[in-house]
């Protein structure tokens, strides 16, 4: 996979799900083999045992991929999960951060230390771009043109790179955390984001650093993924077009675009409704 230019992510997501499997086959005393029956009887046991639907597919897919290699490879005569459906999704709605939550979050940011700058550049560039975590954190400082209103993500899903562009406020945010951060033990390095106590910053960094900015905006249910839809709600209530949307977003399928910004559809439609005036004859 890494020959292939998989991402790291997919890469440890994918070896989790062969792991997981051989996990379950010895405390269920089954022979760790990858058959139709023993895989179904995988995924029936960690959906009967709480996990979510996500979860299920992503470890399904894992196997499905690791029995497509071992066929590849010779190790098997024939791929035995060729035609295994893998657990239907449902279809969930993610409620978007509110202006005024919006407005919380970055006054929970506010302080002249370095990690409150950093923090409040990344609010504001996530919530403005829709840059999904993995993204920010692999931005280099090179990657950014304050003068041009421009990041670039040099690969983003499915090695796909693309311009974001971001306007004055959020430049003006990361100008900030850019000049704090020449202070930085590790501020000759190229990485963009840098950790307090002269430390780097992880997605596991940026994860904890947004929770608690938002438990002390009185947020709840906050996750790194809700900054994804409220940047996506936001761009089409604003009258933004699909296809630009799609094109920030780093998204090939107009489906996308349904799934991020399903919680507020009825809203826009009211909205666009009452401007249409059908009922003015």
């Amino acid at each position: 996979m890494r020959a292939e230019r998989k991402s790291p992510a997919t890469v440890t997501s994918y070896t989790e799900g062969v792991l997981a499997f051989l996990r379950w086959s010895a405390a269920a005393n089954v022979t760790p083999e990858i058959t139709k029956s023993t895989v179904q009887a995988f995924t029936a046991d960690l959906l009967d045992a709480g996990a979510q639907a996500a979860t299920a597919r992503t470890r399904h897919m894992a196997l499905r991929r690791f029995a497509a290699w071992l066929a590849e490879e010779g190790e098997l005569d024939a791929n035995p999960l060729l035609g295994v459906k893998p657990p239907k999704l449902d279809s969930k709605v993610v409620d978007a951060l509110t202006d005024e939550q919006l407005r919380l979050l970055l006054k929970a940011c506010s302080g002249k230390e370095l990690i409150d700058r950093r923090d409040e550049a990344i609010v504001r560039l996530m919530a403005e771009t829709g840059l999904r975590a993995g993204e920010v954190i692999a931005m280099e400082v090179a990657d950014v043109d304050l003068q041009q209103g421009r990041a670039i993500v040099r690969r983003g899903k499915g090695g796909k790179g693309r311009a974001i562009p971001f306007g004055p406020q959020t430049a003006a945010a990361l100008d900030r955390y850019m000049r704090a951060r020449r202070a930085h033990r590790l501020g000759g390095s190229g990485a963009l984001w840098l950790g307090g106590n002269g430390q780097t910053f992880s997605y596991h960094g940026l994860n904890l650093a947004l929770k608690r900015r938002a438990s002390v905006a009185g947020i709840a249910g906050f996750h790194l993924h809700l900054m994804r839809h409220t940047a996506a709600t936001r761009w089409l209530r604003a009258g933004g077009s699909e296809g630009g949307l799609m094109a920030v977003a780093g998204w090939s399928t107009r489906s996308m675009v349904d799934r991020y910004t399903g919680a507020s559809a009825s809203e826009r439609a009211a909205t666009e409704a009452r401007n249409l005036g059908l009922g003015e004859i």
